[in-house]
């Protein structure tokens, strides 16, 4: 797996899914500032690079988790890569949204699951695990067991490992943070001297200033 995780953080720095700047750092959607910010959607405009993400996701499912009924796509990044893998396994497929739909059947889950089915969901990224494990919620709710979740990426947070271990759902993802800043320093794209600050931040995200 060691292999596999340097190889494709590799992947993605070279399509620039992945942006590193910590003398620049982003702000995300929840306020933090990051010096990382990763977009594993671009992987699907490229299709060798699509096609390696779908093999290497069935590949875990089917090593990983044996028999699955259905696989779900968290809403909106994983819908792309998740119904890929769907068609790949000849397996049902559906995706969760973040909310319900305000008109219409006013549905969360969007496709058809049976009560009692075992469900992989297949997420793009990882942060804080909030929005996935939402996902997950809503498949229990819908009387199906969640057998684990896939993804392509992983800050590797303490809350996020945490909030998995509380509810007892086993991640299992292509590469991670300390792989990207491997490769990243492997291939000039940082210095050694950025790998303190890089590490500062992912040891408290929440109060990282940049400084």
């Amino acid at each position: 797996m060691k292999a596999l995780e340097r190889l494709f953080a590799e992947k993605l720095l070279k399509v620039k899914a992945v942006k590193i700047q910590p003398a620049n750092p982003f702000t995300w959607a929840s306020g933090w500032k990051s010096p990382i910010y990763c977009d594993n959607r671009k992987t699907l405009s490229y299709p060798a690079l699509r096609n390696f993400v779908k093999l290497e996701l069935c590949r875990v499912i089917l090593e990983k988790f044996g028999e699955v009924d259905a696989i779900a796509g968290v809403a909106t990044g994983a819908i792309g890569q998740g119904a890929l893998v769907a068609e790949e396994l000849n397996l049902p497929f559906v995706y969760v949204r973040s909310s319900p739909k305000d008109h219409g059947l006013e549905n969360l889950i969007e496709g058809e699951l049976r009560p009692g089915m075992k469900v992989v969901v297949v997420e793009d990224l990882i942060s804080t695990g909030g929005s996935s494990l939402k996902a997950v919620d809503a498949i229990r709710r819908n009387g199906c067991d969640v057998i684990g979740m896939v993804a392509s990426f992983t800050y590797g947070f303490d809350v996020s490992a945490e909030a998995f271990k509380n509810a007892k759902v086993e991640l299992v993802t292509l590469t991670n943070y300390n792989a990207v800043l491997d490769a990243a320093l492997k291939t000039d794209y940082i210095d050694e001297q950025d790998i303190p600050v890089l590490q500062a931040w992912r040891e408290d995200p929440a109060h990282w200033t940049g400084k």
